[in-house]
């Protein structure tokens, strides 16, 4: 699809891996390096996340009129610095639990803003019929990199200490950068079209309205958002039923969620292929209805071999659909939004997925403690067999108009070199 979307995917490809090879590395220094008890291991993985989503909030309407490209980079560049404190102040002895906390948040807020800014910059560069293809590309790299990364960030980490893992990821972003300015070509500043420069106090608000007004977009929030929440929200209780009063060593539970990450290759190159034959509305909602029908089983798991590949063949089955419906949601997506409105749009969705996320992870916590772990991820696999009721049940086009606003930019042909 060209030489730019080639150095994008080069981008994303370096930095996916570099996060899945820093897997929980946060958790473990805080654990191995500052002795952290589960307290506050649990708050740093909690707040991260929640305070991140909540700083990148206005950060949305910041990247929306810039150009997206120098707004990824300074995103990528961000990343990096406050992941480099890490080594450094490690080595100098000053490595404390606070600065683990402020890294987390703003890896998580410059995290959002890359994807909010990353979103526009992908629509500007590959055409619509390309969308697919594109996103099953990223699709296929993220699982990929999660099959990979991890086991061989645990094997650097018992080498030679978690820290390592943090400095890689680092560096990571030092080289997305680097992919991202090479792309090349102009970009020229986007225009403001939707309010007067005065009129700016309800921007923060405008990806929210913008969705909610959208047929094509409010349901799949909702449906993203909670089944999202509800998978993420029972993982760690299944980690505490499996190490716990399963006995399952932490070998055979690494393996029984890497091993599942092949059906995230085979769904992301089968995507294209289905939408072709199927159409994209069809296989959305095939896909987002039987990729909700697999957590249940996890409530039924027992020690033991048969135990453990009932967990590798629920997982497989959910992430193989999952690796079918996202690369067909981002196309949809984009497609559905205005030009002038995907930065604001994708950074919302984003706080909104992960602000879910840590409040279901919060309550279901609360929820195990009084039923129990295996009841608690019954509950949450039974819910989750209503989230297809919030899929779109008939297909939109896009909205006349929707491509008429001004676009980043679009280097459709070789760019040159960028400035």
């Amino acid at each position: 699809m060209g030489r730019p979307f080639g150095w994008l995917w080069a981008a994303y490809t370096v930095s996916a891996f570099g996060t899945w090879f820093a897997f929980d590395a946060f958790p473990l220094i805080a654990i191995l390096v500052l002795h952290a008890g589960p307290t506050k291991v649990s708050v740093l993985a909690a707040a991260g996340t929640a305070v991140g989503a909540l700083v990148a909030v206005p950060l949305g309407p910041w990247v929306e009129f810039r150009r997206k490209r120098p707004a990824m980079i300074a995103m990528d560049l961000i990343r990096f610095a406050a992941l480099a404190s890490i080594p450094i102040a490690f080595a100098l002895g000053r490595l404390g639990f606070a600065q683990l906390l402020i890294v987390s948040v703003t890896v998580a807020a410059a995290g959002i803003t890359f994807g909010a800014a990353a979103g526009a910059c992908l629509k500007a560069l590959v055409p619509p019929q390309d969308l697919i293809v594109a996103n099953s590309r990223f699709e296929a790299v993220n699982w990929t990199s999660s099959m990979l990364g991890p086991p061989l960030g645990m094997a650097a980490i018992g080498v030679f200490g978690p820290v390592l893992t943090v400095t890689a990821d680092a560096v990571s972003y030092l080289l997305s950068a680097a992919g991202i300015r090479a792309i090349g070509g102009s970009e020229p500043r986007p225009v403001r079209t939707d309010a007067p420069r005065g009129r700016r106090t309800g921007s923060l608000l405008d990806g929210w309205r913008y969705i909610l007004a959208n047929p094509a977009l409010r349901p799949l929030l909702f449906n993203t958002a909670l089944n999202n929440g509800l998978i993420m929200a029972a993982t760690p209780l299944l980690a505490v039923l499996m190490l716990g009063p399963l006995g399952f060593a932490p070998w055979q539970y690494g393996l029984a969620f890497a091993v599942p990450c092949l059906g995230g290759l085979i769904g992301s190159r089968l995507t294209q292929p289905a939408v072709t034959r199927f159409g994209r509305h069809k296989v959305m909602r095939t896909a987002g209805t039987l990729r909700a029908c697999w957590p249940i089983g996890l409530a039924f798991i027992r020690p033991g071999t048969a135990g453990l590949m009932l967990v590798m063949v629920v997982e497989f089955g959910l992430i193989f659909c999952s690796s079918v419906f996202t690369p067909v949601l981002a196309a949809h997506r984009l497609d559905h939004t205005a030009n002038d409105r995907i930065a604001r749009t994708l950074s919302t969705w984003s706080v909104t997925t992960k602000a879910t996320i840590a409040l279901l992870t919060g309550l279901w916590g609360l929820l195990a403690g009084f039923t129990g772990p295996r009841t608690a991820i019954a509950i949450a696999g039974l819910l989750l067999l209503a989230t297809p009721l919030l899929l779109p049940r008939r297909a939109h086009e896009p909205e006349a108009g929707l491509s008429d606003a001004p676009e980043p930019h679009r280097d459709q042909e070789e760019p040159s070199p960028a400035p």
